[in-house]
């Protein structure tokens, strides 16, 4: 991890990160990484695809719409840089489902930060796994369902057991070259169609 994405917006226009002493700018500079700066959304989303991660420096209220932001264009590890400024609200706020990666704070040693990192981009990374893999089982449970439909229609209307359904449908599928899904999915909706007319 080389270069870091910094997002700081400050309702004082003449606030420079640069020389605040509780800013990341500073601290992850002289630790050796390259950084850059965005103060708005646009700047960040144009900004994040240079970056090998983001550090957030702001209320963690704020945190998921930002990290919604970045990952809508490139996958990064995000960060939170906790301060007595981005810190002031009541533990209530981290109640909600805080999408970070990880946390830096101004008082930690380079070595400390290194680590942080390292393991927020392994932490991203088995997230996004994770999350295909939700989305893998959500889809099979989606299938499923209209082949388990599919087969009480068949069983039903031909008088026929679940299983014999099943072997009706396989072989439907095969006969067609297509998924069993894709068969189960037409039946059950002619079926409803037909019902629907009735």
């Amino acid at each position: 991890m080389h270069s870091l994405l910094i997002v700081h917006h400050s309702s004082d226009p003449s606030y420079d990160p640069a020389s605040d002493k509780q800013s990341p700018v500073r601290s992850l500079s002289e630790c050796g990484y390259l950084i850059q700066l965005a103060g708005t959304r646009e700047e960040a989303f144009e900004l994040v695809g240079e970056a090998d991660a983001a550090v957030l420096a702001l209320p963690i209220t704020e945190m998921n719409g930002w990290a919604d932001l970045l990952t809508s264009r490139k996958t990064v590890p995000t960060l939170w840089w906790c301060t007595s400024e981005t810190a002031n609200l009541s533990v209530s706020a981290c109640e909600d489902d805080v999408r970070i990666d990880g946390i830096l704070s101004p008082h930690m040693q380079p070595s400390e930060v290194h680590w942080i990192l390292h393991f927020s981009a392994r932490r991203c990374y088995e997230r996004v796994q994770w999350t295909k893999e939700r989305e893998k089982l959500l889809a099979r449970l989606e299938e499923r369902k209209w082949i388990d439909m599919a087969k009480g229609i068949l069983s039903k209307s031909k008088n026929i057991s679940e299983s014999e359904a099943y072997d009706l449908l396989r072989k439907q599928a095969m006969n067609e070259r297509k998924r069993m899904v894709d068969v189960a999915t037409s039946i059950v909706k002619v079926y409803q169609l037909l019902h629907e007319q009735s």
